[in-house]
């Protein structure tokens, strides 16, 4: 959960029902609030303006990322500092309703990423009696970098390991990636449903926490009577970099995080390993060709109890260096760990370590990482709810995630300090062509 399984050295709430995944029951409170906005509030598309002041008159310049493209931003685009990450449960079973939402969405996300509102002047401009379009709290702030990456979970497509009875409610099922599925159950693991899963999920990145948060709020809002937010999660300080640009942040434990991740600038290892390739799916689901997984882990630390521990064994169960983060046994953060190394006959580096286990020459496998920071209070008995909000990107995840949580799971030394408590995984199409709106290879492919 610190560093190396995640990749190369410097390169590239709507609650779930008792036994079940989630529910698909409309409130009487959806209905109301759903009543005037649902699929109308879709032609209300667009964003607003996102914290770094720029000049009344001025655009975002420099710090607009690209919207549409060959993959989705928000993925090896370089990391931003700020995270709000939503999941959504579609509440209606009209799929043109789906389909209008989706289009509204992919216009106001556009909007936004540029600085914009998401209709003119849709803050205070369109009169005295008229609810606002835009919720106006990123008025005055740049687009700050502003990325929106959506993805479409197992349970869109119909029945899922978690949730068998699940209804292939929009016609999708032919369409759903091989072996496209929830993650299984890993030991050491408290998963909590009404945090966990999801149809849809919205990343949205930023260097100010207002304008991500302010993206999340008018995508839910625009998408009032056809979704509902199952489960978010904010989160600061990036735990890793996606670009060698960038430098390595610490995680909550005070490690340097993600040293030997993936890199947008390894084009031919991001082939391998994150992008979707035409030969992994059948025609049906050719949708996703370009395209990537999302898999999403929100991993409580045991804070307290970890500051107790004494510096090398801190060390110990990471294997690396707590200062400049250089592997045990050698100099600098991007030394290649020496994993034969013994002191006294004993490894220098454990053979419980976390950058032992979670290394390619143990695990065999890379991921894109782009985890997150999080403080979410305390938990009513003087504890910190803090730890990692785990997010990474690969090809396939049953095959690169699934085996190596499996392994860290059963092995790893920092296990002990370890709570996972949500997870979900989600297919990231591929990025936007001109005029394109988010899932239309999806739906109309």
């Amino acid at each position: 959960m610190t560093d190396d399984q995640s990749s190369p050295p410097e390169v590239p709430e709507a609650k779930a029902p008792e036994g079940g995944h989630r529910g698909n029951g409309v409130s009487r409170r959806k209905v109301i609030a759903g009543a005037g906005v649902g699929v109308a509030a879709v032609a209300a598309t667009g964003f607003a303006v996102g914290r770094t002041t720029a000049p009344d008159d001025g655009p975002s310049g420099d710090q607009v990322v690209p919207f549409r493209g060959q993959h989705q931003a928000g993925i090896i685009t370089a990391a931003q500092d700020r995270l709000h990450f939503a999941s959504f449960d579609v509440i209606t079973d009209k799929r043109d309703e789906l389909v209008a939402m989706l289009k509204g969405w992919t216009a106001a996300a556009e909007r936004l990423t540029h600085g914009d509102e998401t209709t003119p002047g849709g803050a205070v401009g369109l009169g005295d009696y008229t609810p606002p379009s835009d919720t106006g709290e990123a008025l005055g702030l740049t687009s700050a970098h502003l990325t929106l990456t959506i993805g479409f979970g197992p349970s869109l497509f119909g029945p899922t390991s978690v949730n068998p009875k699940q209804r292939d409610r929009f016609g999708l099922a032919a369409r759903k990636p091989t072996g496209f599925d929830e993650l299984p159950m890993f030991a050491a693991e408290k998963i909590e449903t009404s945090r966990s899963y999801g149809d849809i999920c919205v990343q949205a990145c930023a260097d100010d926490p207002q304008v991500a948060v302010h993206a999340i709020r008018n995508l839910a809002r625009i998408g009032m009577g056809v979704v509902a937010v199952r489960w978010s999660q904010l989160g600061f300080g990036r735990t890793a970099s996606t670009s060698t640009s960038q430098a390595t942040p610490r995680n909550l434990f005070g490690f340097k995080d993600g040293t030997n991740n993936l890199h947008a600038e390894e084009p031919e290892l991001l082939d391998k390993w994150v992008w979707v390739d035409k030969a992994d799916n059948p025609p049906a689901a050719q949708w996703m060709t370009g395209g990537t997984y999302l898999v999403a882990r929100r991993i409580r630390m045991d804070i307290e109890p970890w500051d107790r521990a004494n510096l090398l064994e801190q060390e110990q169960i990471v294997g690396r260096l707590k200062g400049n983060g250089a592997p045990l046994g050698q100099h600098k953060e991007f030394d290649e760990p020496d994993f034969d190394i013994t002191s006294y006959g004993v490894p220098l580096i454990p053979k419980d370590a976390h950058v032992r286990l979670a290394h390619e020459k143990h695990i065999g496998v890379r991921l894109l990482r782009r985890g997150y920071n999080f403080t979410d209070g305390s938990d009513g008995f003087g504890h910190l709810d803090a730890g990692l909000f785990f997010i990474a990107f690969n090809r396939n995840t049953a095959k690169q995630f699934v085996p190596m949580q499996q392994e860290l799971s059963r092995k790893d030394a920092m296990t002990e300090y370890l709570i996972p408590n949500a997870s979900a995984t989600f297919a990231i199409p591929p990025g936007l062509g001109k005029d394109e709106y988010w899932g239309q290879r999806l739906f109309e492919g």
